[in-house]
């Protein structure tokens, strides 16, 4: 079986988010469940993107949309996990944000998963992708990474 294997970019690091797992993230398996980290890793990026002060629905006047989404679990995490989840992004090129973020348990710091998403900027009439602003570039410049 092949598996997905991520490289974290310690150097682009931009924010860290603490969170807990609720009962209501767990599974059947009684652990963090997939959707529920898909929750978590978004609330961390929304978190990380405002510490920037921008948002997904305005990324230099664009909406953007996730084009893809990678995710290497590590180990498990169960209620009520107190959690890290760091957000890196890499000084963007092209049309899109590429966002890598680590789960960690706050205690130990030992992780839980890894995950790379590319966040792509469309043009909101028609949404055909554009490049991404100077001005958002500007707002990752010098993060590591690139």
């Amino acid at each position: 079986m092949e598996r997905v294997r991520l490289e974290f970019p310690e150097a682009a690091i931009i924010h860290r988010q603490p969170l807990t797992v609720r009962v209501t993230d767990m599974n059947y398996g009684r652990h963090l469940g997939h959707d529920a980290l898909v929750s978590l890793l978004h609330e961390a990026r929304i978190q990380a993107l405002a510490s920037r002060g921008l948002t997904e629905w305005d990324l230099g006047g664009y909406p953007s949309v996730v084009a893809d989404l990678a995710v290497q679990y590590q180990s498990e995490a169960r209620w009520p996990d107190a959690l890290v989840v760091e957000t890196a992004i890499p000084t963007p090129r092209g049309k899109a944000l590429t966002v890598f973020q680590r789960v960690c348990h706050a205690e130990g710091g030992r992780p839980v998963a890894t995950a790379r998403l590319n966040l792509l900027l469309v043009e909101p009439e028609t949404g055909r992708p554009v490049s991404v602003p100077e001005a958002v570039k500007a707002a990752f410049a010098g993060t590591g990474g690139s």
